[in-house]
C-alpha cells in the first residue's frame, strides 16, 4: 500500500477523456481559466532537511536526495497535498501534478529510476484528492494536469561545445521515458496531459509521440496542454525558435491549449504570447514567473504587481488561461484570479491558416 492510499484511501477513478474535455471546453468558453503556482518555490519555504526528503522509506539510499522535489510524493505527501490544495482555495482551476521531474532520465541522478511509476501515480492521486477536498468546500470542479517537464537532457543540442554532433538522450529514450511517466499518471487519475517548459522541441515531440501512443494502448484520449519557454529577451526558445515557430512545430497535436511559461516576468513575455495568440487556432495559456529572482534567488514581485500585468492580457484578449509558474503562491493565484474576474476569454480561435514550411 503506497503513503497516498494509506493516508486517504483508494482514489476516485478519473473522469473518461472525453467528458473532461467537454467540462474543460465548456469552463473555457465561459471564463478565464486559473491555473496553480510554483510547486518548487513553495516547497523551499518548507525547510525541508535530508532526513525529510528521505523519509522512511529511503533512509539507506546511498544518494543525496534533498532537492529532488517529486519525492516528497512519497516521502512527505501530506505537505504537497496541502500546497495543492492551498492553491485549488486560492482559485485555482487546474492543478498541476508535482511530477516536473518524474521520469527515469531525471530520476537517474538521485538514483530513483525505480520509483517512477509510483511518482506519477501518486502525484496525480494527490492533486485529485486536493480538488476533490475543494470542490466540497466550494462546489467547483478542479481539475488535475498530469505534468511532463523537459528532463535535463536535451535531444537537439549537444551539451559538449567540443562535439557538437554528440547527443545525451535520443528521441527514443524520451519517447520511452515519457510513455512509463504518463502510464502512471493516468492510473493516478489525471485529467489533463500538460507538456510543459519545452526548451527544446525536440524533447517535446518525444512528449507528444509518447502520450498518442500512451492514449492508443489504453483506448482514452485526455486533453492535452502544451507550453514551451521563450528563455530571454530574444524571444526564442533555447532550441532557437521563435513562438511562431513553435507554435507550428506542435500544432499537428491538436493541444487543447499552447502557451508560454518560466524564465521570463509576466511584462517580458507578453510580446512573445501577443505572437503565438496571433498565429495558434487553439487556447493560449499563459503562467509566467513572478518576475525575476534577486540576487538572493527570491522572487520579489508581488501579487497585486503580478495579477495587474496578467490582467493586462486578459484585457488584450490574449488569454484563456492564466497562471504562476516560479515565484508565485497562492495569494499571487489568489490576486490573479480576482484581477481577471469577469474578463472575456479570447476567442480569436479563427486565424488565417498558411501553409508553414
Amino acid at each position: 500500500m503506497s503513503a497516498i492510499t494509506a493516508l486517504f484511501g483508494e482514489p476516485t477513478p478519473a473522469p473518461d477523456g472525453s467528458e473532461v474535455a467537454r467540462a474543460l471546453r465548456q469552463a473555457a468558453s465561459e471564463r478565464i481559466l486559473i491555473m496553480d503556482g510554483a510547486m518548487g518555490t513553495e516547497i523551499q519555504t518548507l525547510g525541508l532537511s535530508e532526513e525529510h526528503f528521505r523519509g522512511e522509506r529511503f533512509q539507506g539510499c546511498e544518494c543525496h536526495l534533498q532537492g529532488n522535489n517529486d519525492l516528497l510524493t512519497l516521502t512527505q505527501p501530506a505537505a504537497i497535498e496541502d500546497i495543492h490544495y492551498r492553491y485549488a482555495l486560492a482559485g485555482a482551476d487546474i492543478l498541476e501534478t508535482n511530477t516536473f521531474s518524474s521520469t527515469t532520465i531525471a530520476q537517474a541522478d538521485y538514483g530513483m529510476e525505480d520509483a517512477v511509476y509510483e511518482l506519477n501515480r501518486d502525484g496525480a492521486r494527490l492533486a485529485r484528492r486536493a480538488g476533490l477536498r475543494a470542490q466540497d468546500k466550494d462546489g467547483r470542479r478542479r481539475f488535475v494536469a498530469g505534468a511532463l517537464g523537459p528532463t535535463n537532457r536535451t535531444a537537439s543540442i549537444s551539451p559538449d561545445v567540443n562535439n557538437p554532433g554528440y547527443r545525451a538522450v535520443s528521441f527514443d529514450d524520451l519517447r520511452l521515458a515519457y510513455g512509463q511517466q504518463l502510464r502512471g499518471l493516468i492510473d493516478g487519475g489525471t485529467d489533463i496531459v500538460l507538456i510543459e517548459t519545452i526548451f527544446d522541441t525536440l524533447n517535446a515531440k518525444a512528449a507528444v509521440f509518447a502520450t498518442l501512443e500512451v492514449f492508443a494502448e489504453r483506448g482514452i484520449t485526455l486533453p492535452v496542454m502544451i507550453s514551451g519557454t521563450i528563455t530571454d529577451l530574444s524571444g526564442r526558445t533555447l532550441s532557437g525558435q521563435t513562438p511562431t515557430a513553435f507554435w507550428y512545430s506542435l500544432r499537428h497535436a491538436r493541444p487543447f491549449s499552447i502557451g508560454l511559461n518560466c524564465a521570463l516576468g509576466a511584462n517580458a513575455m507578453r510580446p512573445h504570447l501577443s505572437e503565438l495568440s496571433g498565429v495558434a487556432d487553439t487556447l493560449i495559456c499563459a503562467y509566467p514567473n513572478a518576475g525575476l529572482p534577486n540576487e538572493f534567488g527570491a522572487y520579489d514581485e508581488s501579487p497585486d504587481e503580478m495579477a495587474a500585468q496578467i490582467a493586462g492580457f486578459a484585457e488584450d484578449g490574449l488569454v484563456n488561461i492564466v497562471g504562476g509558474c516560479c515565484g508565485s503562491t497562492p495569494a499571487h493565484i489568489k490576486a490573479i484570479a480576482e484581477a481577471v474576474v469577469g474578463q472575456v476569454p479570447r476567442s480569436g480561435l479563427d486565424t488565417n491558416a498558411q501553409a508553414r514550411l
